[in-house]
């Protein structure tokens, strides 16, 4: 963006910036009190990053569920989800990082489906080319960090320690590392035909310290959605260096109070 669209960006979001921090729309309630979450992964990363959250929503009686999701392609990753989506028994709130928002458009029209959470996530609408769309804001560093072998891509270590989990333990961050799942590139290039966010309530934590997706266009993607949204001083992994908020706000996605 020229600096004059960025400034009139950047007025944009602080004029909306108090609408959606209290969530004005159809995003000021949850769906129907949900008791089960299903969680989705995105790139570089596998079921066991939402391992924070999880113990913290099991202590509350809620039924987490991470999907295990394939990064192959986007029939096959949505077909993931929506196993696990009929496998529950009420209402559930859907929950996706990073890329696996896709995953969370694509799918959250499933019946079972209350509310959806967006946790630094990518939120295209139907048949948007996100590619085209974030290449409006500033390139992240992580971008520079992928490597690819033949049609698989993956973090090198450097990249996924500074800038896919800058704020966590290097101890912790080289764990996560070494079940980092390769994608392959079929996934990113596919678009979505649905944008379950224009029918659900929706809920969306932004990092902004994020070198892996872009915090302005974070804040673009949740106002679009009129998502309730907060800000939290994260890197990419905020689920796993700031898990009491991210609970919180999956918490009041499910209709369930905080403590």
């Amino acid at each position: 963006m020229n600096s004059m669209t960025r400034r009139t960006f950047s007025a944009t979001l602080a004029g909306t910036a108090a609408i959606a921090s209290i969530g004005v729309g159809k995003a000021a309630a949850a769906g129907p009190k949900a008791n089960n979450v299903v969680m989705a992964h995105g790139l570089f990363a596998d079921g066991s990053c939402w391992s924070e959250v999880i113990a913290r929503l099991q202590s509350r009686g809620l039924n987490p569920t991470a999907v295990q999701n394939p990064l192959t392609t986007l029939s096959d990753a949505v077909s993931s989800v929506d196993r696990v989506l009929d496998r529950q028994d009420g209402p559930t709130v859907l929950v996706g990082h990073s890329f696996s928002g896709v995953l969370v458009s694509q799918t959250g029209l499933h019946p079972s489906v209350a509310s959806l959470v967006y946790v630094a996530a990518r939120a295209p609408d139907a048949g948007e080319d996100y590619g085209a769309l974030a290449e409006r804001f500033p390139k992240p560093p992580a971008s520079a960090g992928i490597v690819f072998d033949g049609e698989e891509g993956r973090l090198s270590k450097a990249a996924f320690l500074r800038d896919f989990g800058g704020d966590l333990p290097r101890e912790k961050a080289m764990v996560l590392y070494a079940v980092q799942q390769p994608f392959r590139k079929a996934l990113v290039a596919a678009r979505t035909t649905n944008a379950a966010w224009r029918t659900k309530p929706s809920f969306y934590a932004v990092s902004t310290q994020d070198r892996t997706i872009d915090p302005d266009l974070q804040r673009f993607m949740a106002m679009r959605m009129n998502a309730k949204a907060i800000e939290l001083p994260s890197s990419h992994l905020s689920m796993i260096s700031h898990p009491d908020a991210i609970t919180k706000l999956i918490l009041e996605a499910a209709g369930h109070a905080a403590t």
